[in-house]
């Protein structure tokens, strides 16, 4: 019985290719949202060496908030 050739199914991705946070080439799959494991490497050694920080107030309580009225 001769095998049938099926068509191709059409896989769509699961995350649409979005440019590099690094580069801004094209991300790929295996190292998402980059596009090359030199740019995630990079991206990891600024959170760990701390260049990606949320600023702190010294003292929380006298901290100001735009929100609230005083």
């Amino acid at each position: 019985m001769p095998e049938e050739k099926k068509p191709a199914a059409k896989v769509e991705p699961l995350r649409k290719t979005r440019p590099c946070p690094e580069c801004g080439k094209p991300s790929h799959r295996e190292h998402y949202p980059f596009c090359c494991n030199r740019c995630r490497e990079a991206d990891l050694s600024r959170w760990l060496t701390g260049a990606y920080a949320i600023p702190v107030a010294d003292d929380e309580t006298k901290a100001d908030y735009p929100d609230e009225e005083n």
